[in-house]
């Protein structure tokens, strides 16, 4: 049972791996389940076996692509000086990423059309949308921000970062929207 359990672990792992590589490149409309179980040496059969859609397939794509980014802003954020400056590097690593490679037409072009803007959202909150307003909870606590409500100043920050990340995504200057957002969060900073 075991043997099976690990065989189906693998199948599934080479799915979403050729999944993964081919939407990144050439997006999700242009893929086929033809194309996905081609590239992960499986029968289409075994595909739908473990995703009944290709949209199934792509949810699972994108949620597996979020938490590794998700993972890797997290990383970027540690060695900070304070919470705003944690939220800039995050930031920073996050439109980098999603400025190249298959991350940005993964998450930010292909994730809303194909997922719904409330189901994209729903996903992307559970891997960002969380960190920015309890970011934000800990520079009020700190006496780093004024205190405010939260959940209205997360929204917006929240949005301007995902503008920035999506005008990234299609060809703007990653570097130019980190300096803008670290001139934001600045504005935000007690000064003593």
């Amino acid at each position: 049972m075991a043997k099976q359990a690990e065989r189906r672990t693998a199948t599934r792992g080479a799915i979403l791996a050729a999944a993964t590589d081919l939407f990144g490149t050439q997006g999700f409309a242009a893929t086929s389940v033809d194309q996905i179980a081609a590239a992960a040496g499986v029968a289409k059969g075994a595909v739908y076996h473990h995703f009944p859609t290709k949209e199934a397939v792509f949810e699972a794509v994108f949620e597996e692509a979020s938490e590794v980014l998700a993972r890797d802003v997290m990383t970027a954020s540690r060695d900070a000086r304070d919470v705003l400056a944690s939220i800039g590097l995050g930031t920073a690593a996050y439109f980098e990423a999603c400025s190249e490679g298959p991350n940005g037409r993964i998450i930010l072009g292909d994730g809303p059309k194909v997922l719904g803007w409330e189901r994209w959202r729903e996903i992307d909150s559970r891997y960002f949308g969380a960190l920015i307003p309890r970011a934000l909870g800990v520079a009020m606590d700190q006496g780093t921000i004024a205190r405010q409500p939260v959940e209205p100043l997360g929204r917006l920050l929240l949005g301007a970062v995902t503008e920035a990340a999506v005008a990234g995504a299609h060809g703007g200057d990653p570097r130019a929207y980190v300096t803008a957002l670290r001139s934001l969060l600045e504005g935000l900073r007690l000064r003593a």
